[in-house]
């Protein structure tokens, strides 16, 4: 797959930064969380499906990319699960998150960290997931298709192991499309079905959820 999405202000750090700079101020002013990227319900699929996997809830340390508000890993939190990290470019998405996290008594570890550079720091984790980060890449006005390489470079480096998960929902991308382009460093696993809509009597999906493990 060699086409590009066209640029867009939300593939740079200056919106998120704005957004969440926003966002900060409306938590602050009336306790909202602000806006959950492709709705609760796409967030809630994922959480549904890693509870069903089994996972040690204690053991296994799982990483959020482009965390955003952290709601994602609260989900996760309350569900038991212990080690969790989540990372954004936008210092302001960080402290946000940090914010949360404090308010509702619970212990996730955030950090500022730009993905499409190497982040040998962060150490290696069983579960990563990703919902509208690698989207974002993608429509970064300058260079999205080297970014989307060296994003999945380093997603490839931060996954423990062959059986590690790789978790991504994804607007932009058709699942046919994110199998093509991840062919060289993962394989998929698993789809979680996400609602469809038919329309010129072909069938689709607003929103795409799959899951890899790396090769």
């Amino acid at each position: 797959m060699e086409n590009e999405l066209n640029g867009s202000e939300l593939g740079t750090k200056e919106y998120w930064e704005s957004s969440y700079t926003r966002e900060i101020g409306n938590y602050k002013s009336h306790g909202d969380v602000g806006e959950i990227w492709f709705d609760e319900d796409s967030q809630q699929r994922v959480i549904d499906w890693l509870v069903k996997q089994q996972i040690d809830k204690q053991a296994a340390r799982v990483l959020d990319l482009g965390c955003g508000n952290g709601m994602f890993l609260v989900g996760l939190a309350n569900e038991g699960y212990t080690q969790l990290t989540g990372v954004d470019y936008s210092p302001k998405a960080v402290e946000l998150a940090q914010n949360i996290a404090r308010d509702n008594s619970l212990v996730i570890s955030y950090k500022v960290a730009d993905l499409t550079q190497p982040q040998n720091d962060l150490g290696a984790f069983d579960v990563v997931h990703d919902k509208g980060t690698y989207d974002a890449v993608s429509l970064c006005p300058e260079n999205s298709k080297e970014k989307r390489s060296l994003y999945l470079a380093t997603v490839e480096k931060l996954l423990r192991t062959s059986g590690s998960l790789f978790v991504i929902t994804s607007c932009n991308w058709t699942e046919e499309e994110l199998v093509q382009s991840f062919g060289e460093k993962f394989v998929k696993h698993h789809t979680i079905p996400t609602p469809t809509f038919k329309f010129g009597g072909k069938v689709g999906s607003v929103v795409t959820s799959v899951v890899f493990k790396k090769r």
